[in-house]
């Protein structure tokens, strides 16, 4: 499809995103999380023991190697706790930022403070949690809590939110967990380091999220190294890990043969990712409207970061764009893998004040990972590409060649549209 014709195809419905914007200002999610909160001090009104299905651990990052640790459950929905885990199941059932919020302020954590340090502990409320999260389904558990839930819902630009917090005293099953057999294969391997462990937990078919949750239990790696790990840290070290394996898998593979634009949308954020013939390059750019949630100021200016690698990827973490950077990655080197192809990738994230509250950069990697659905759009060169997708971003085309490695590095070919929006 011509670029001009998929860019037209893709266009948003500026009257459905008013309508969005407008029904987004009653807030509300706040009203469901005093509902919560309600609900929870009832159940724990008469002692402090709850019995309820986890689905999900949560580590803090706070005064590391002493850490908070917690078990995720949800108050009077046990039954339904499979669907309040964060995975990819989220995007394809398209929840909106306020189901998302409502899901994770109706996960009670209940958390305990304890040394990283956990390669050969397997009892207590440590051992509970870590087998919750090397089981493949919700586990049954029972907790003790020290105090009444915080009622408050802890935000974040990387993990999912956090709901109510309380000190627990204890924890223990209440059914033997599943755990798959895979998972129990890294587990035995005394001399298995993670980054092995994950590369093949991945390519026996574990997604990102429950990898995510083995690693941060400290269940991945040689065994005298095995420790808790912030969920923030480890979201971040899965996608890069797995980004690094897959970007080794098309090493030496051939490059795509046309210049290809695709668009995706979801919960007020707009990725293009255009891929290029050549070897394996990849820009990562945010655009971020004033009024958005890490830009809130709805008089300010637009806030823009950037992040590149060649070839030969990074050896330095990505401060500016964070775990953003690796997640879009692992989206487009998953597309390429599957093609058995390289490129030179250069993916734009506009973020817009639709997206009022932060859900966890899961929605970063699903809208990449499902971008490249249908038929794309094609132009001649790259340069034709970029020109063709600028006057659909909040940026002038100054600006942004000024923030782009990849465009600065091209502005010879692109001074015939070198004009200032």
């Amino acid at each position: 499809m011509r670029l001009a014709d998929y860019i037209e195809e893709h266009k948003p419905d500026e009257a459905a995103e008013r309508r969005r914007l407008a029904e987004r200002k009653d807030y509300r999610v706040l009203e469901y999380v005093d509902e919560v909160a309600d609900r929870i001090r009832y159940a724990t009104r008469d002692d402090t023991v709850v019995g309820s299905t986890a689905p999900e651990i949560f580590v803090g990052r706070s005064n590391y190697p002493d850490v908070s640790t917690g078990i995720l459950t949800p108050v009077g929905a046990e039954d339904r706790a499979a669907e309040f885990e964060t995975d990819a199941g989220w995007y394809h059932r398209g929840l909106d930022i306020e189901s998302v919020l409502q899901y994770r302020s109706g996960l009670l954590n209940s958390s305990r403070s304890t040394r990283s340090n956990v390669h050969d502990v397997w009892d207590g409320f440590v051992g509970v949690q870590r087998e919750v999260a090397i089981a493949d389904r919700p586990v049954d558990v029972e907790v003790g809590l020290a105090e009444r839930p915080d009622p408050d819902l802890s935000l974040d630009a990387v993990r999912s939110p956090t709901g109510p917090r309380a000190p627990a005293e204890e924890a223990a099953l209440t059914e033997n967990p599943h755990v798959p057999r895979h998972v129990e294969k890294t587990l035995s391997d005394d001399d298995w380091n993670a980054e092995g462990a994950m590369a093949y937990l991945y390519r026996r078919g574990f997604d990102v999220y429950g990898i995510n949750s083995i690693l941060s239990a400290g269940a991945l790696g040689r065994t005298d190294q095995r420790r808790l790990v912030p969920t923030r840290w480890s979201i971040t070290a899965v996608d890069d890990t797995l980004g690094q394996y897959l970007r080794g898998r098309i090493r030496n593979a051939p490059p795509i043969e046309e210049v290809q634009v695709w668009v995706n949308e979801y919960v007020g954020n707009r990725y293009w990712v255009i891929l290029a013939p050549g070897r394996w390059e990849y820009e990562f750019l945010e655009m971020k409207s004033p009024g958005s949630v890490w830009n809130p100021d709805p008089a300010g200016n637009l806030w823009m970061a950037s992040a590149h690698e060649g070839y030969e990827g990074r050896s330095d973490y990505v401060e500016e764009t964070a775990g953003a950077y690796y997640a879009a990655r692992l989206g487009v080197l998953e597309h390429l893998a599957d093609r058995d192809r390289q490129a030179k990738v250069l993916v734009l994230r506009e973020v817009s004040e639709e997206y009022w509250a932060p859900v966890g950069v899961w929605q970063i990697r699903e809208s990449v990972r499902n971008a490249f659905e249908g038929e794309p759009g094609v132009a001649e060169t790259f340069a034709d590409a970029v020109a063709g997708v600028i006057p659909e971003l909040p940026v002038s085309r100054t600006d942004l060649r000024r923030k782009s490695h990849l465009l600065s590095g091209m502005q010879a070919s692109l001074s015939d549209f070198a004009a200032t929006s």
